[in-house]
């Protein structure tokens, strides 16, 4: 989550401000709870607690369900946010602002080559069938919200809309990813690598495929339990300084290295076959997973005088 000094920010500092929604959130970092639950662990009241749960729910922080249980339903809570990062106003914000943004849909990748188990689908529909790498090509794949692979690589061509008189300074790419194992397994790392106009960015490990019962915030209704569920919203950036994930150098790899001014860029995720950990890839698009969002790139710089 990126939040920032600003009124529209409040309802995640406010949640925050309370010992209580603290020792909420490290309750369900551990595992899903219905709200009885939550308030007898805690030794509170059931309604206290629903109050403490819609602060956190308005945030933004955890997500909550209805699902059958013994007498009625119940209300399940489940925490969302990873990780929350704030932007303070200063000169770098001002000097950041100017921008180009693209949003590339996860189905609209130029190329791939890919190995078992795999599989693709839509908010809608599971496209053919599982484990058939051919089914990446079929046409209804443009409009896929989530794919994942066991090895190999998938690859797009981004336009770059930079102008003449203005000067690249950080490249931003934002997607939520996971690995991919058979039906779900939260300890199951994977090796993926990014690769910009042909040169390794770096690689993140994904801790695993994420699911086994705990649905996606965005997840369809229809797509199944036991499989891959959400990812890791992942925030690449590579700038005259190296290249980054989520903050952390992963190499040394700066944007005049990458041919950053051409009109097109050519993006490519992979799970290399020489990789320590060969664990697959899942990619999810809007109307899937936690971050409903497809991969966002943004191109900041700064205006020159001509």
């Amino acid at each position: 989550m990126d939040i920032d000094i600003s009124t529209k920010s409040l309802p995640v500092y406010e949640a925050l401000a309370s010992d209580v929604r603290l020792s909420i959130i490290h309750l369900l970092a551990e595992k899903e709870m219905n709200i009885k639950e939550i308030a007898e662990a805690l030794n509170l009241s059931s309604a206290i607690m629903t109050m403490h749960i819609k602060k956190l729910e308005k945030a933004g922080i955890i997500a909550t369900k209805m699902v059958p249980g013994k007498g009625g339903t119940k209300k399940v809570c489940s925490l969302i946010t990873e990780r929350i990062e704030i932007s303070f106003p200063g000169k770098t914000e001002k000097e950041e602002k100017n921008y180009h943004k693209t949003v590339v849909s996860v189905g609209h990748y130029t190329d791939f080559d890919i190995k078992p188990t795999c599989g693709i689908a839509t908010a809608e529909k599971v496209i053919g069938i599982f484990d058939e790498p051919r089914y990446f090509l079929d046409p209804e794949r443009v409009n896929a919200s989530i794919f994942w692979f066991g090895q190999g690589f998938v690859e797009y061509k981004v336009p770059n809309y930079l102008m003449k008189n203005e000067e690249p300074a950080e490249l931003e790419i934002s997607m939520e990813l996971c690995s991919e194992a058979p039906y779900a397994n939260d300890n199951w790392p994977s090796d993926i690598s990014f690769f910009l106009n042909g040169v390794r960015l770096g690689f993140w490990t994904s801790p695993g495929d994420f699911g086994g019962g705990k649905k996606g915030k965005y997840t369809p209704d229809w797509w199944w339990d036991e499989i891959n569920q959400y990812g890791l919203l992942k925030v690449l950036k590579i700038n005259s300084h190296g290249t980054f994930i989520d903050g952390n150098q992963i190499s040394d790899v700066t944007l005049d290295q990458l041919n950053i001014s051409q009109n097109l860029w050519t993006f490519r995720l992979a799970v290399q076959d020489d990789a320590q950990h060969v664990g697959g890839l899942t990619l999810f698009g809007s109307s899937f997973g936690n971050y409903n969002q497809d991969i966002i790139f943004k191109l900041y710089y700064n205006k020159t005088q001509q």
